[in-house]
């Protein structure tokens, strides 16, 4: 038995050692890619909730997002960067409700930006967030906090989405960028 096992080993060896020096056939050429990244914007403008002294708001945060789909009818033309800027409108219980497009004047005469607007909807739409809840503290007669009341509230935020194509490969990622 061990003389045998002394000649089936070095076989075995050789056998072991050419599955690992094969060589995978390469991929085939894979169609262009679409990619997106975002940021959250806030122009100064938008509109805050003024909070009371003692008052706090917590959530209003996202804990699930679904990156948007580079348009694939626009794969093959590798459309020139196209960013859509989009006000997402959340309700009380922190689902997204709607998604607006803004659309400004060097966005006005690219016919692709539709079709990105719509990829940035379906993927908003389906975002969560955890609800903005505004908690309202009052102290007692020995100085001690405690809640009076809380509710949640509907709130919304404004993001820009960029679709780039380059080298004939188009990008859309989900990585926040700053403005």
């Amino acid at each position: 038995m061990t003389a045998r096992m002394g000649t089936l080993l070095p076989g075995l060896l050789v056998l072991g050692l050419a599955g690992c020096a094969t060589v995978a056939a390469p991929p085939a050429r894979a169609p262009n890619e679409g990619s997106t990244s975002y940021r959250m914007l806030d122009d100064g403008h938008m509109a805050h909730y003024q909070l009371a002294m003692g008052d706090t708001a917590t959530g209003g945060t996202p804990f699930r997002r679904v990156a948007p789909v580079y348009p694939p009818e626009q794969l093959a033309a590798c459309a020139p960067l196209q960013e859509v800027d989009v006000k997402v409108i959340v309700d009380e219980a922190g689902k997204v409700g709607d998604v607006r497009g803004i659309l400004t004047d060097d966005m006005s005469g690219m016919p692709p930006w539709p079709a990105f607007f719509a990829a940035v909807r379906t993927a908003v739409l389906q975002w969560q967030f955890n609800p903005l809840r505004i908690n309202h503290w009052a102290a007692d007669a020995d100085g001690n906090s405690h809640e009076v009341d809380s509710a949640t509230r509907p709130f919304s935020l404004m993001y820009a989405f960029r679709f780039e194509c380059r080298a004939g490969k188009a990008t859309v990622s989900s990585v926040p960028a700053q403005r």
